[in-house]
């Protein structure tokens, strides 16, 4: 068919496309793929569900079907037709008692709605509880949520789609809320009545007879409403007008907590699926599946939010032959992020910027500062500092505006709060915006010591009694161990993050105060990384500050951190012997011995070392001369460990009863965290000894107690050890099934925290019981993961590893 004859015989939008299309000798899909139009889309065009796109979706179509100016100029010609037509009322429509009825006047549907079906669901569930006529009014629901989140999208395909359930019609009205003039609601019920058919001058001037003549109209209709974008409870209560049988849907940032007896649908952004497929219908399926882990990233720098994912998706279907990567690499650059994503009149900073102007004074200020937190989530604490509050309940009053305004989610953590992403993007161009460098770095300052402080305070709870240590001190963001190690979790990255700054500005006293507070502590919470970190900062305070006894203590700390957690045995000798150094010139007994603790403990793990037994009696004739009892029964400890390694077990056997009675008394009826999992380490050294003495059932019980112990103050990495004990044990007496739940517990608590080499002794441990087991496969899977853990490692390190793993399996 010719051109011409094309044009003369097509007059629909339906007929061209598909008349276009087959000139261009196009599938669907080819046609989807060229244009970044889905093909579900170019499909309901086709078939006349869709007889009116938008603008830029014509103009996408034109480059793969070769039209002309001409021919585009005709096709969006033809889609305005369409939209310039009238929607016909519902049929069939039930009149007022002025005769008219209600008629739709709701926006056009997307074709692309993804990721809502759970709340579309839950939104027909309420429509049809509206059956019945047994209510006195009809149901509201609330859509709320950050801005972006497609509340209104959602509102208006629910309208879409439950246009059958509401048969005298569909009414949408727009209350501007976030706009500085929102709608009167005295005018929003005069546009309703209008709606009704009631003439001008019979509508009542008063507004409360506007809203009782509505709700004698719509008492025996069944009329959906849509309020979108609400300010406040104020605009939206008189506009509750709905009767038995309507349903009032209402969209608004607001949470809008003060409306009673409405049903809430709190809008979040997508899931990663949800994101890439809705990113897949803008752009085509093929082309985020050739560059998947691009795609990947996308949605995550658009924070999952769908407007932002609709704005870069916009921005790529325009320019079909841009890679993915090219906008990534845009999206990285946080100081540009909110300008790239910005598509004609769709602008994520400019959404964000109408709720902002909502704020109060010191709302906004609290939003802007918050951007200065290190990690994602935060407290009221911290929010009460940034802004120099008296105390915590003026600061929650801001933050709890903030998360009624959906521009901060309450975190999952009770008490805490979180930025959506690009929230927290644009409250850093705030702050940059709209405070002075110095206001800044002062906050910044106070924060970070806000944050040291209270972790130092956190960490004097893990303390042992031993007469020595300070006392902790109460603060209003916990009063007992318990609250301590929450808040130390659940803060660690922002504390961490702190002590790094306060270190990088020279103070250099509150990092040593961090640091030692911790030692206790890192052996129930934390990992690897967390403690070397901290403890290599000290050292680094401790040369600054010119202190050889406080570069003794974090030298020994970092000694511990090598040898226990990275199995760094070789750098923890060299670690100890620095302590020892530092520690005689400083004239400290204590640390000295434990220097020579560190360094025993470091060479029983080099296989190329010899213990000498002579250092445990030097660290045991120190402490006594230091007056610390602790320190003596944990060198007496180790000799017993020193026995136990050297076929000594009847010897070693008595030493660990002695320790054992020591760790596990009452110090005069308080006992701390750190002295129950000091005792429960005792136990587990004690059990090997026992076992090994052929007394498998109280090596068992010595494990089970100990397991208890680290479970009830949450020490991961005991938990760890101990479940790999009892899982060797009940191997050892053939209950095969619970060996091998606990030493795949022990597993996945190594992963956890990062201890590879001993994940590594667990894959074995457990590869070994497979085989016992006569399962050869998960046997063989346990040896090949523990081969690949080896090489994910570093090559030295993963080669020694790979050497000593072969090594156990050739023996097993």
């Amino acid at each position: 068919m010719t051109n011409a004859a094309l044009g003369r015989a097509a007059t629909t939008f339906r007929a061209l496309l598909k008349g276009y299309r087959v000139r261009a000798e196009l599938t669907q899909e080819e046609l989807a793929e060229g244009s970044g139009v889905s093909v579900r889309a170019i499909s309901d065009m086709e078939r006349g569900i869709a007889k009116s796109p938008q603008r830029r979706t014509i103009e996408a179509l034109a480059a793969p079907l070769s039209l002309t100016d001409e021919e585009l100029t005709g096709l969006q010609k033809v889609a305005r037709q369409g939209r310039a037509q009238p929607t016909p009322a519902p049929a069939p429509a039930a009149a007022g008692i002025y005769g008219t009825p209600l008629i739709g006047l709701l926006p056009t549907d997307v074709d692309d709605l993804t990721g809502r079906e759970s709340d579309l669901d839950a939104l027909r569930a309420l429509s049809a509880d509206l059956s019945g006529g047994r209510r006195r009014s009809g149901r509201v629901a609330i859509l709320s949520g950050p801005p972006g989140t497609g509340k209104t999208t959602l509102a208006v395909r629910v309208a879409h789609n439950l246009a059958g359930e509401f048969p005298d019609g569909r009414l949408f009205l727009k209350l501007r809320g976030m706009s500085a003039e929102p709608t009167n609601p005295a005018d929003v019920l005069h546009l309703i009545l209008r709606s009704l058919g009631v003439d001008a001058v019979r509508i009542p001037a008063d507004p409360e007879d506007r809203a009782g003549l509505c709700r004698s109209l719509l008492q025996d209709r069944a009329t959906l409403i849509v309020l979108d974008d609400a300010a406040d409870e104020a605009q939206v209560r008189p506009l509750l007008v709905g009767g038995p049988r309507c349903l009032t849907l209402i969209t608004s940032r607001q949470m809008l907590v003060g409306l009673e007896r409405a049903s809430r649908l709190p809008l979040d952004v997508f899931g990663e699926d949800d994101a890439v497929t809705l990113l897949s219908t803008i752009i085509g399926a093929g082309r985020v599946a050739r560059e998947r882990q691009a795609a990947l990233e996308l949605v995550e720098l658009c924070g999952r939010l769908p407007l932002a994912l609709r704005i870069a998706g916009n921005r790529l279907a325009s320019r079909p032959a841009w890679p993915l990567s090219r906008l990534v690499d845009q999206l990285r650059d946080r100081s540009r992020r909110l300008t790239t994503l910005t598509a004609g009149d769709l602008d994520v900073r400019s959404v964000f910027e109408l709720s902002y102007r909502q704020l109060s004074p010191n709302a906004a200020a609290v939003f802007r500062r918050l951007s200065l937190v290190p990690a994602a989530d935060f407290s009221v604490g911290a929010a009460m500092t940034l802004i120099e509050a008296s105390d915590e309940d003026d600061a929650a009053v801001f933050l709890e505006e903030l998360a009624d305004a959906s521009l901060l989610q309450t975190s999952q953590e009770n008490g805490r709060y979180q930025f959506h992403d690009l929230l927290r993007v644009f409250a850093t161009e705030r702050l940059a915006r709209e405070e002075t460098p110095d206001v800044v770095e002062a906050a910044e300052n106070r924060l970070a010591d806000w944050l040291v402080r209270t972790a130092t305070a956190a960490g004097r709870y893990f303390h042992p009694t031993d007469g020595v240590s300070p006392l902790p001190v109460a603060t209003p963001s916990f009063g007992d161990h318990s609250g301590a190690g929450r808040w130390l979790e659940v803060e660690l990255k922002n504390w961490l993050a702190a002590v790094k700054s306060v270190a990088a500005r020279g103070d250099h006293r509150p990092v040593l105060d961090l640091a030692e507070s911790m030692h206790w502590y890192s052996e129930i919470g934390g990992t690897a990384g967390t403690w070397y970190d901290v403890f290599e900062l000290a050292v680094n305070s401790a040369i600054a500050l010119g202190s050889k006894r406080d570069e003794a203590v974090h030298l020994n700390y970092l000694a511990w951190v090598q040898a226990s957690l990275c199995d760094q045995a070789e750098e923890s000798v060299k670690l100890a012997q620095r302590a020892l150094d530092a520690a005689v010139e400083a004239g400290d007994r204590r640390e000295q011995g434990w220097a020579r603790v560190y360094l025993t403990s470091a060479h029983a793990r080099d296989a190329g070392r010899t213990t000498s037994p002579k250092l445990f009696d030097e660290a045991a004739h120190l402490f006594e001369e230091a007056g610390y009892p602790l320190g003596v029964h944990v060198a007496r400890a180790m000799r017993a460990s020193y026995w136990y390694r050297n076929g000594r077990f009847e010897e070693a056997a008595e030493e660990f009863d002695v320790c054992v009675r020591y760790f596990g008394q009452d110090f005069g009826g308080s006992r701390t965290p750190v002295d129950d999992t000091n005792h429960a380490y005792l136990l587990l050294r004690s059990a090997q000894n026992l076992a090994a003495l052929d007394l498998p059932d109280r090596a068992l019980a010595h494990c089970e107690t100990a397991l208890d112990l680290f479970r009830r103050h949450g020490a991961a990495m005991g938990q760890a050890r101990a479940l790999q004990a009892t899982g060797s044990l009940m191997r050892r007496r053939g209950d095969h099934a619970n060996a091998r739940r606990r030493l795949t517990e022990a597993g996945e608590l190594y992963e956890r925290i990062g201890l590879t080499q001993a994940q590594i002794d667990t894959l074995c441990d457990r590869a070994a019981l497979s085989e016992e087991m006569g399962d050869p496969a998960s046997a063989r899977a346990d040896r090949e993961r523990a081969l690949g853990l080896c090489d994910r490692l570093g090559r030295a390190e993963g080669g020694r590893l790979r050497e000593k793993l072969a090594d156990r399996l050739n023996a097993s």
